[in-house]
């Protein structure tokens, strides 16, 4: 393979495994269900040892999963039960679909993008959710909770799906969307409190 056509295909992958990972932090897994759907239908191609992601057991598995998930989080109280579990559950499965993408690298590097890019990511992403669920909360006794969490399914799968057609746009927007919501969550922080 020429240097370019290698180096554009690392970046691919790694975009996608952002992306994904990214889209995990909002709903766990959504993102493992589109992999596997995605490899059924051969847009996706899986390392051979997670081709198990594309069979019939696991797509139920995850279908029944990512339902129970999406439903769950209408519902008050059980959603803040999710967002408690999902700060373990998101960053393993942010992790775990970088390295379904990424899995042909050697082992120093799968490392660094599997755990410090693919978890960290995910759990940035789901704190950022979970901060703005509380606000959401404060601010409307919960009653937008349901609506702001169709919009994250939405955001979700456009995410997941997206990854797969447009992978380095996607992620770079994903990137840029982290940064501005820091630099406006930084500011609303250092911003002086009216007595």
């Amino acid at each position: 393979m020429e240097p370019l056509a290698a180096g554009s295909a690392v970046l691919a992958h790694v975009s996608m495994g952002i992306a994904l990972a990214a889209s995990a932090g909002l709903r766990a897994f959504l993102p493992l269900l589109v992999v596997g759907v995605t490899a059924r239908l051969s847009w996706v191609t899986l390392p051979e040892r997670f081709e198990w992601l594309a069979s019939t057991p696991a797509l139920i598995v995850f279908g029944v999963a990512c339902a129970a998930e999406l439903a769950g989080d209408k519902l008050p109280l059980i959603d803040h039960v999710l967002d408690t579990i999902g700060t373990l559950v998101k960053p393993v499965v942010g992790a775990f679909v970088m390295l379904t993408v990424v899995d042909s690298w050697s082992p120093l590097y799968l490392a660094v993008v599997w755990i410090i890019l693919g978890g960290s990511l995910s759990g940035v992403v789901h704190v950022g959710k979970a901060h703005l669920r509380l606000l959401s909360t404060a601010a409307t006794g919960g009653l937008a909770n349901p609506v702001v969490s169709v919009a994250e399914d939405l955001g979700a799968l456009a995410t997941a799906v997206a990854s797969i057609v447009f992978p380095v746009l996607v992620a770079l927007g994903v990137l840029l969307a982290i940064l501005g919501l820091s630099i406006v969550m930084y500011r609303l922080r250092r911003a002086p409190r009216s007595a």
